[in-house]
């Protein structure tokens, strides 16, 4: 499995194309973006998402078909309200013998885990292509300038992760094996929304009313909502521990890279949310991720005393102040 199919060119697909890159591996790009494709292609670099970084050696295409073929392993490396779309456009291409990553951190736009849909998805194509997850703390920026960074790649078949984890480990990219696909994708959309919260802090700070204490309340409190109702929805209590869990939801919290702790900095500085939308260049998933779990959660009849707070503050029902009251409360 060492030719890769690279589908998606953001911040952090583009990271991972330079590690496997000069880790040996062979790695054809996709790319809608017409900036991002011509960037590549006469420079050797993506200007837009990563500048500064060079990506000589990737192959780039702005054809699904053309960018897996003769590849094995194919990398999903998409925002999640995009990649289901994506990937219907890409199923008339795949076969039995493709090796699916999916990286998308986020639900899919039913409420359910992406891994879930794409799996549906495969077997009403009457398709056995197989399916694993890579989920945690992975700032794009550092990873592509070598700093060491971490993660799990989960699957049903351990002997596959395990595969996988070594195949696409790195000197500066630690892959460690799981089976908890379930928890590692809830993690790495819940997580989204406690970093939102904990941005709302730091546009609070602008205004002196927040800071690093506040900001450690927050997260304890998200951390702890996560921690007691992600195993009702299935998933496994260890996950909370590990990459996908703690390191995914301290890094997205914390770093000034993160881009839905910058959606929660804005809004708490009183920009709207149609114009944080707007002005960010990345997509902050943990404005749907909020929404979509305040669904999944009623939907099983469990309260989630975070989610709902954070979901009155997005649709403009509760002030900044009010927010962070509520959730200390």
């Amino acid at each position: 499995m060492n030719k890769i199919a690279l589908i998606g060119l953001g911040n952090f697909g583009t990271a991972l194309a330079r590690n496997w890159i000069d880790h040996g591996l062979q790695v054809k790009g996709w790319t809608v973006e017409d900036e991002v494709y011509s960037s590549i292609k006469e420079t050797g670099v993506n200007e837009k998402y990563l500048p500064g970084i060079s990506i000589k050696g990737l192959m780039v295409s702005k054809s699904l078909e053309e960018t897996i073929s003769d590849s094995n392993l194919i990398v999903l490396a998409l925002p999640s309200s995009v990649v289901i779309s994506v990937f219907e456009d890409l199923i008339g291409y795949l076969s039995d013998s493709h090796v699916l990553l999916d990286l998308a951190k986020g639900l899919a736009a039913d409420d359910r885990l992406i891994s879930e849909t794409i799996g549906e998805k495969l077997h009403l194509a009457g398709l056995k292509t197989r399916l694993c997850v890579a989920m945690g703390p992975t700032i794009a920026t550092e990873l592509a300038r070598g700093v060491y960074t971490s993660a799990l790649v989960t699957s049903s078949d351990y002997e596959l992760a395990k595969e996988l984890a070594k195949l696409l480990s790195t000197s500066a990219l630690k892959l460690t094996a799981a089976t908890d696909s379930l928890g590692a994708e809830y993690w790495g959309a819940f997580k989204n929304v406690i970093a939102l919260a904990c941005g709302v802090v730091d546009g609070l700070k602008n205004k002196g009313r927040g800071g690093d204490n506040l900001k450690a309340a927050i997260f304890a409190v998200g951390y702890r909502e996560a921690f007691i109702l992600l195993p009702a929805l299935g998933a496994q209590e260890k996950t909370a521990l590990s990459a996908a869990g703690i390191g995914d939801l301290f890094v997205t919290a914390t770093s000034p890279y993160g881009r839905n702790r910058e959606m929660g900095e804005r809004l708490g500085s009183g920009q709207s949310l149609e114009q944080a939308t707007k002005e960010m260049v990345m997509v902050s998933e943990g404005v749907n991720a909020a929404r979509m779990f305040k669904r999944v959660f009623l939907s099983k009849q469990i309260e989630s005393s975070f989610v709902d707070a954070v979901c009155d503050f997005l649709d403009a029902k509760i002030d900044p102040d009010t927010l962070i009251q509520e959730l200390l409360s």
